[in-house]
């Protein structure tokens, strides 16, 4: 149900934290766009600004220590950034929905779970308390819960870690939101689960045309349901793409490492290792003049450690931040 009418547009989006250390700067300038019934993954490294990404989106940064220092988040023409904090209530949780990473956290132990699924039915679509409560028992129905009647009336303490994941995944679906932050969605689910959520998560985008942001480490999950990729390192989107061109043939190096680390994404052949990325990300407090990567890139020049390399666009919407394609492309004009 894709179509070409650009739903969110993030656009030069720079986000930085003050620490006792100094200022990190965890988002440095980075771009995307989402259609309407489209889905792009975020992946990269732990600690690579893709939860951050999300938060911004949200306006859910604490402030302070952190800050959004640039750019713009435009949702259907209207700029989230600077909407008034009761605008951004109206869509937050119904035309946005975000399945945060830690249930725990997330969830209100002093209410019920079904109290908090039909809270935001209730609010948002205009709904009686008993169609929310409805909704909210429908939800978690939807979600392999059993019992959902019965369930939508206890508390989170009486659901497992995986369980409360569940209990979010429904709360972020109940409105049928137009764009859907997923981060890290199935990670505490077994796999009989996960293959459940993407299938609901699937049928949503299919039937409203909800766009997708999925924020994720498993490019298993990148090859099954994204239609392109950012690939995520250190504050910069350093790859973007269709999902099978840089599946397919990665131009950055730190995306073919991804790629060579991940069993799901690739044959393993008996006897084979998988191969690592070695180093570790460096600081965001301070670096280099040079690409952020250098340091651990084996086809690394003198050129990468000298000026960060810009972000170039290869073909139609591919685009890539290396050098080695940056040189070519500038040989070629």
């Amino acid at each position: 149900m894709t179509d070409s009418r650009t739903l969110l547009s993030v656009q030069d989006l720079s986000v930085e934290f003050k620490t006792r250390q100094g200022t990190a700067c965890v988002l440095n300038g980075i771009s995307f766009s989402l259609k309407r019934g489209q889905t792009l993954a975020v992946v990269g490294e732990s600690g690579c600004g893709k939860s951050v990404t999300a938060l911004a989106v949200m306006r859910l940064i604490a402030q302070p220590p952190g800050r959004v220092s640039a750019g713009r988040v435009l949702f259907d023409g209207r700029d989230l950034l600077t909407l008034s904090e009761p605008d951004m209530r109206q869509v937050r949780g119904n035309r946005i929905s975000m399945i945060f990473q830690e249930p725990m956290t997330s969830l209100n132990p002093a209410y019920t779970v079904g109290n908090q699924i039909a809270e935001a039915v209730h609010l948002h679509q205009g709904a009686s308390w008993g169609a929310a409560m409805t909704r909210a028992a429908e939800m978690l129905e939807a979600v392999g819960i059993p019992a959902p009647q019965r369930r939508a009336h206890e508390y989170p303490h009486q659901f497992s870690g995986g369980m409360r994941q569940r209990v979010m995944i429904a709360m972020a679906l109940a409105c049928k939101p137009d764009v859907l932050i997923a981060d890290e969605p199935t990670t505490a689910l077994d796999v009989t689960v996960q293959a459940q959520i993407f299938d609901l998560i699937a049928d949503l985008r299919e039937h409203t045309g909800t766009a997708v942001l999925l924020i994720t480490h498993d490019m298993g999950a990148v090859a099954e349901m994204a239609d392109r990729v950012a690939v995520m390192y250190a504050g910069h989107i350093v790859e973007n793409g269709d999902v099978s061109e840089i599946l397919q043939s990665p131009l950055h190096p730190y995306t073919q490492g991804l790629i060579a680390c991940a069993p799901s994404a690739r044959t393993v052949q008996p006897g084979e290792y998988l191969v690592e990325i070695p180093g570790t990300v460096p600081s965001l407090l301070e670096h280099g003049a040079g690409c952020l990567f250098a340091q651990r890139c084996s086809k690394a020049m003198p050129r990468c450690f000298q000026a960060l390399p810009p972000l170039t666009q290869i073909s139609a919407g591919r685009s890539v931040m290396c050098w080695l394609h940056s040189q070519a492309m500038e040989c070629r004009a």
